[in-house]
C-alpha cells in the first residue's frame, strides 16, 4: 500500500494521517491478515529503522481498534493481540510458538448457551483453541 493509499484509508476512518499512524498502518494493512501484539510490532518497526515508542504503538493500535480497523483479542496470557481480519472468526493459539491461526466462524457451532444475566445481552463469542506440542 502506498503512503497516499494509507493516508486515504486513515482519513476514511476519520483518523488524521500522522507520520506514526501512516507507518503502522502501512505495516498492518499490506493485504495479508496479521495478528500482532504491541511488542512484536514495536520490534518490527525498530528493525525497519523507525523510531516509535511502545506507548505510541499501543495508543495507535487502540485507536485503530476503536474505529474498526482492527479487532482486539484478549485472554491469551498477558498479551493483548490485534487482528487485521475484522470479520467474525475464531482462533487457534499455538502456545509453543506464541502464534495465532484463524479458524473460520463456520467451522465452529455454538449451541446450548445459557441465558444472559438480567440486563445483559450477548455481544459476541470468541473461541480460542489452545494448541501445544505432543
Amino acid at each position: 500500500m502506498t503512503t497516499q493509499n494509507t493516508a486515504d484509508l486513515l482519513r476514511l476512518y476519520k483518523l488524521r494521517p500522522t507520520r506514526q499512524r501512516v507507518a503502522l498502518a502501512a505495516l498492518l494493512f499490506d493485504g495479508t491478515a496479521r495478528h500482532v501484539t504491541a511488542e512484536t510490532l514495536h520490534g518490527q518497526v525498530k528493525d525497519m529503522g523507525i523510531t516509535l515508542s511502545l506507548a505510541t504503538i499501543y495508543n495507535t493500535l487502540h485507536q485503530f481498534t476503536k474505529v474498526g480497523l482492527l479487532k482486539e483479542i484478549r485472554g491469551i496470557g498477558d498479551a493483548t493481540w490485534f487482528d487485521t481480519n475484522i470479520d467474525q472468526h475464531h482462533h487457534f493459539f499455538d502456545i509453543t510458538n506464541d502464534h495465532l491461526i484463524d479458524i473460520p466462524a463456520s467451522s465452529i457451532t455454538i449451541s446450548n448457551l445459557p441465558d444472559s444475566p438480567q440486563g445483559k445481552v450477548i455481544d459476541g463469542i470468541d473461541v480460542i483453541v489452545r494448541l501445544s506440542d505432543e
